[in-house]
């Protein structure tokens, strides 16, 4: 899901929306959270109620889209793919690396 929010954001996407989003893809790509790991941080940063930064969108938004990822079969292939996405979408927004580590490390997630 946050590889879906990143690389679809536009002008009128919710900072928080993308700020999840980034720290989601951040937390997985760089510092090799499970989803699920990731959720539990998105919820307990949205219990810190407070404004959420913008943050600038990259017009290329990374190689792969939704539409392949779903074409692999539920299994291993999906896996590798899905997490192929993420790292594409991530790195496209290799920019704000800095500004979500500050985020993170702010809110004694890292």
């Amino acid at each position: 899901m946050d590889a879906h929010a990143a690389q679809n954001a536009d002008g009128h996407t919710k900072p928080i929306k993308l700020t999840f989003a980034l720290v989601g893809l951040y937390l997985h790509c760089e510092r090799g959270f499970s989803g699920k790991l990731v959720q539990r941080t998105h919820m307990a940063l949205a219990r810190k109620r407070r404004s959420w930064p913008s943050f600038p969108m990259p017009e290329d938004r990374g190689y792969i889209t939704v539409a392949e990822v779903v074409a692999f079969p539920a299994g291993p292939g999906r896996d590798n793919a899905i997490h192929d996405w993420s790292r594409s979408v991530w790195e496209s927004y290799a920019d704000c690396r800095p500004a979500i580590e500050k985020l993170l490390r702010e809110n004694g997630i890292i």
